[in-house]
């Protein structure tokens, strides 16, 4: 009896540890990722969005493929490699390019409205990944988010049902990150969080090259110290440090939980567009974040608190 009372209170206090060390970890991953939407709006003023998309994530190929030689990582193994492809389409390919695009025609505090919905596109794909079955209110608070975020991006463009082809980027993006997001924070339980970038990003390393040398090809690169560092972080920090954070968070979980320390991330790139661009924030944006970022923030509340009910 005595032997399993002292056993009970460490495993209660290992818990919360383990808890706040996720949150930890994925508050540390929301920061540096906070940064790239800014940071890409600096880099597209100079460099071509095809070039960034596809450079960024052959700088952070490299320094993974160091990595995982360095120390003599084992290759994933059968379907793992399929799972891999999922990350890589979602957060190497398709969100780093649609971004980019994006982000030559809309302010970076406009992006960081619309992104501000892939907490709760995030929290919607692992429910559909993990077949669970969410209360009505889940479904609720997901949609009034990505109706608000629409109707914010459709005022924004000159009234309602007006919508431009870089917000239909954003959107895509959104998709893109986290269907990449959910599969890859379940993945890193298997391969180790920074493993599984890194795995990702080796494996879309040919297409990427071949997409920049094209881009350089096409309008060779020529930007200024401001863009050339702008591109730098969003290679080294934006596509492989942060990751190592991120997944390393939603590895430790519970996902649903971690990924609620999202909600800081557009708030936070809505300072850095303000402080580091000098961009206005207008009562409209501040007005549109808040109800997208609270609409989110629902969304993932909800999904938490169903398996209790």
């Amino acid at each position: 009896m005595t032997e399993h009372s002292s056993a009970t209170p460490r495993l209660a206090r290992a818990v919360p540890r383990t808890r706040a060390s996720g949150l930890r970890w994925g508050l540390l991953g929301v920061a540096a990722f906070s940064f790239t939407v800014p940071f890409t709006r600096v880099a597209v003023a100079g460099l071509s969005p095809l070039f960034i998309g596809a450079g960024r994530a052959v700088v952070a190929a490299g320094l993974a493929a160091a990595a995982l030689a360095l120390t003599r990582q084992r290759l994933p193994r059968g379907r793992q490699w399929a799972r891999l492809a999922v990350v890589g389409g979602g957060v190497v390919v398709g969100f780093p390019l649609l971004t980019s695009f994006a982000l030559t025609t809309v302010p970076a505090s406009h992006g960081a409205v619309v992104i501000a919905l892939l907490p709760a596109a995030t929290a919607t794909t692992a429910v559909l990944r993990g077949s669970e079955h969410p209360p009505r209110a889940f479904w609720i608070a997901a949609g009034a988010g990505a109706v608000a975020a629409v109707g914010f991006a459709s005022v924004q463009d000159g009234g309602p049902g007006s919508l431009r082809a870089g917000d239909l980027l954003l959107f895509g993006a959104v998709v893109a990150a986290a269907v990449g997001y959910a599969e890859g924070g379940l993945l890193a339980r298997e391969l180790g969080a920074w493993q599984t970038i890194s795995w990702a990003l080796v494996l879309c390393a040919p297409l990427m090259l071949l997409l920049a040398l094209g881009a350089g090809a096409q309008r060779p690169p020529s930007g200024t110290p401001v863009q050339w560092a702008a591109f730098a972080y969003l290679g080294v920090v934006s596509m492989f440090l942060g990751f190592f954070a991120w997944y390393r968070g939603l590895a430790l979980g519970p996902m649903a939980q971690v990924s609620q320390v999202q909600l800081v991330q557009p708030v936070l790139s809505l300072v850095w567009a303000g402080l580091l661009l000098g961009e206005q924030l207008t009562r409209a944006t501040v007005v549109g974040g808040l109800v997208v970022v609270l609409c989110a923030g629902a969304a993932v509340r909800v999904r938490l608190d169903a398996p209790h009910r």
